[in-house]
């Protein structure tokens, strides 16, 4: 069985030495490689093809952010982002490269982070099974959207959005479709590493015309805008209120997206939309179903267009989405949902 080959890039001597011990110790892993800066990141992406690239976001001579850009165009390979998460700049220069098409994000080591040594392996391995350049192997027919007679005379009360790896992109192109004046909250839960939340909230409201804010414990569910479940912490709708509770994980996701929509779909009924996107396992596709059995209108991403091809997947074998489109599709799809009443 060969072994899977990884480029290291980091500026920091001290933590690239440690990232390259930890991967010359697995017997799984192959060390292709170790880059100081961005440029020599793409020069020896190219010359040795690696199977995934550990990337650091500030460098010298080309950031990180740059280096991905550059990588994703002209030789697409997996990367997992390791960011310091404690300076605002780099923060939202990562979630630029996962914009950019860079998988996923870990928090850098500490010198007390029991345990850190495993999750990075696990995560290494874990994001080099993705196929970075997606291929159609079979389209699932779309089945039609709920017909208006389907939709509460009150119309729709709001949307529930699910979202993993690939996520970050998906939400700008999902969001960035939709008006300041969007007459509908949307709840959004994604999986993201606690450190990484609250300044992602700030980023994405960067990126879109809409109020990005993220969820506290009692708050009434806004009549408009974007609530973002806090990392670490579920996301539920009761009432008028929403809940922000450490309940216990499911899928080994806390937030749940299941959480959100099994929810969603008690308190809303057929009032409510759930749209699921791009994200490895199967969170998401359970609730959504709940949802389309409650009567609610329900939309997951399609393969073509989907970095990981996992929770929309579910969603379609449970016949839990009523249609599948392509990600530049969602967003309008909502806007037109949000702006029918019943005569």
């Amino acid at each position: 069985m060969s072994k899977l080959r990884v480029l290291v890039v980091e500026d920091s001597l001290t933590v690239r030495m440690h990232l390259c011990e930890l991967l010359a110790a697995d017997p799984a892993i192959e060390l292709v490689g170790a880059a100081e800066d961005g440029k020599q990141a793409i020069e020896l992406c190219l010359a040795l093809r690696p199977d995934v690239i550990s990337l650091d976001m500030m460098m010298p001579v080309m950031t990180g952010l740059a280096a991905t850009e550059y990588i994703m165009a002209y030789c697409p390979t997996p990367i997992l982002v390791v960011s310091s998460s404690v300076n605002r700049g780099e923060l939202f220069r990562t979630y630029e490269a996962l914009a950019a098409g860079a998988l996923d994000v870990i928090e850098k080591p500490r010198p007390d982070q029991f345990g850190w040594g495993e999750h990075y392996l696990a995560m290494l391995k874990l994001v080099a099974r993705i196929k970075v350049v997606t291929h159609l192997r079979g389209r699932r027919a779309a089945a039609p959207l709920a017909p208006p007679a389907a939709i509460p005379r009150q119309g729709l009360r709001l949307i529930a959005v699910g979202a993993s790896t690939g996520g970050p992109r998906a939400l700008v192109d999902v969001l960035g479709a939709l008006p300041a004046d969007f007459p509908l909250p949307l709840l959004v839960v994604i999986h993201i590493a606690e450190p990484f939340g609250p300044p992602f909230v700030d980023w994405l409201d960067d990126h879109c015309a809409l109020d990005v804010r993220l969820a506290r414990h009692g708050q009434p569910l806004p009549a408009r805008g974007v609530v973002l479940a806090a990392p670490g912490m579920h996301l539920e709708l009761r009432g008028r209120q929403l809940v922000c509770e450490r309940g216990p994980e499911r899928h080994s996701c806390r937030p749940a997206v299941d959480v959100l929509f099994e929810s969603v779909a008690r308190e809303c009924g057929g009032a409510a939309a759930a749209v699921l996107l791009t994200g490895m396992g199967q969170d998401g596709a359970r609730g959504m179903l709940a949802v389309r059995d409650s009567g609610g209108l329900t939309i997951a991403q399609d393969e073509a267009s989907s970095v990981v091809y996992g929770m929309p997947r579910e969603a379609a074998l449970l016949n839990a989405a009523q249609r599948i489109l392509p990600l530049a599709e969602i967003g309008p799809a909502l806007a037109a949902l949000a702006t029918w009443r019943a005569p």
